[in-house]
């Protein structure tokens, strides 16, 4: 086909010089003396002599565009059966092209990305016993959607950056019907000077290391219970944070960033504050060392963090994981049956040697209660604390890499009241945490039942396995 369409180029190519070339001669006569009625017959002839000639052309353009037509570009043409009675009969015919359907921006967008994630699990045994769940809380085997989210990103030229992201499976056990989207984070966030930015909406309050840890990089299926009972996870607010070297020292603008905020402090979702007071986090993280050790890419981040909140009768202060203690030494959401003020904060470290990481937190809250109105608050003063440290090595590199976790919680309602966890992994990175896949084993002691054995179990093995794919 692309031969027969060069030929035709080459023929067009030769008639336009053969056309000039009859005019020439017809000048030159026309100069020399040759009668007018002379001249118009050659000029009729030359005329006659190009019109064959385009006819032809025209003739072997339509017959090109048959062919054309006929062989079809892949996804243009489809087959049709026709029935004439008595035989079938398949022809190739075009399909007509829809138009493209464009989606662009409203605003002034800089940039603009449609994302997501979706994490699938199976949980076997005695399912998320290590947080709680046993006894009279305790959950059955399942399949279990972790988390289903699409999210927008964005960036606009005059330095603002935002992004919305919602959640298909909320059914995370605090609630049984929690099942529908919701959101998860909605902020924007002005970046104009990297050393003071002001972010508003909804998010991860900058509490805890594992915490505000991305739900795809963590190094375990689930966060430790620890995490999950203290740490205050996404509320809606303000917060001033920043990069004070970024600009004086650009070599080393990850030494320290700093985080404060101020949320309703009643979790996500909830329009309303449940009071006139509000939840105060602060977080300052420093990154000593960033470098090479050995050839191997290194680096040691500290960082602490402080809360302070006031809450009223009815707030859940429990939104990520359990903290009340039940009878027989469960855990269930602590819904405060009074007011109270919370105070707590945390310390943590990361070191990452090439291959291996090493990562530790503790974390400590008191829950004091308050007198409102001459309103007692209906229970006693508490203190729970507790810690993990993670441990990882790439046994592959970047691909295969082991996992074991040490963790702790006491939640200080009654006594012997700890929990305690040791979870062993394997994550296999398919396309690094595009596609990876995880498995967890977990054995978990309950110091209150091993203490009270006319409660049942006192020790408790659940399996996680786990799909998750990133787009």
């Amino acid at each position: 086909m692309l031969a027969k369409k060069s030929s035709l180029l080459v023929r067009i190519g030769i008639s336009l010089p053969l056309f000039l070339l009859v005019i020439q001669p017809l000048r030159a006569q026309t100069s020399g003396g040759n009668s007018e009625s002379e001249r118009l017959q050659k000029l009729e002839r030359a005329v006659e002599q190009l019109q064959k000639r385009n006819a032809e052309l025209e003739r072997e353009v339509s017959s090109l565009k048959k062919q054309s037509t006929s062989a079809g570009a892949p996804g243009k043409t489809k087959t049709e059966v026709t029935y004439d009675g008595k035989t079938y009969v398949e022809k190739s015919v075009a399909v007509e092209e829809k138009p493209h359907i464009y989606v662009t921006p409203r605003g002034t967008e800089f940039k603009l990305v449609l994302g997501g994630f979706v994490q699938m699990n199976l949980e076997d045994g005695d399912v998320s016993a290590f947080e709680g769940r046993f006894g009279q809380t305790a959950l059955k085997d399942r399949f279990r959607l972790r988390r289903a989210r699409i999210n927008l990103t964005g960036d606009f030229a005059e330095n603002f950056d935002f992004k919305v992201e919602g959640d298909f499976e909320q059914s995370d056990g605090t609630s049984s019907n929690r099942t529908d989207f919701s959101a998860t984070d909605i902020f924007v966030n002005w970046h104009q000077f990297p050393e003071v930015q002001i972010k508003v909406g909804q998010w991860k309050a900058p509490f805890g290391l594992e915490q505000i840890t991305p739900d795809t990089t963590l190094l375990l299926a689930e966060r430790s219970l620890p995490t999950g009972a203290i740490t205050p996870d996404r509320q809606v607010g303000a917060q001033l944070w920043g990069k004070p070297f970024t600009n004086i020292w650009p070599a080393q603008k990850d030494l320290l960033t700093y985080y404060a905020g101020i949320f309703n402090g009643n979790g996500r979702n909830v329009s309303v504050n449940d009071n006139n007071n509000f939840m105060y986090v602060g977080r300052l993280e420093l990154m000593p060392f960033k470098g090479k050790i050995f050839g191997q890419d290194s680096s040691l981040k500290l960082g602490a963090d402080v809360l302070n909140s006031r809450d009223d009768k009815g707030t859940n202060i429990s939104q990520t994981l359990n903290l009340l203690v039940n009878s027989d030494g469960s855990l269930s959401p602590f819904v405060l049956p009074g007011a109270d003020e919370r105070t707590a904060w945390g310390v943590d470290a990361a070191l990452k040697l090439g291959p291996f990481d090493l990562i530790g937190e503790y974390l400590q809250e008191k829950v004091n209660g308050r007198t409102v109105n001459g309103v007692p608050p209906g229970f006693a003063d508490f203190t729970t604390n507790g810690f993990y440290v993670t441990g990882a090595y790439y046994l592959i590199p970047k691909k295969l890499q082991a996992v074991v976790r040490w963790e702790d919680l006491n939640p200080g309602q009654k006594g012997n009241d700890g929990i305690r966890s040791i979870t062993g992994g394997l994550n296999y990175y398919i396309h690094g945490d595009d596609i990876k896949l995880m498995a967890n084993y977990i054995h978990t002691w309950s110091d209150f039942r091993e203490a009270h054995p006319q409660f049942g179990d006192d020790q408790f093995d659940e399996v996680i396995m786990r799909l998750q794919l990133m787009f």
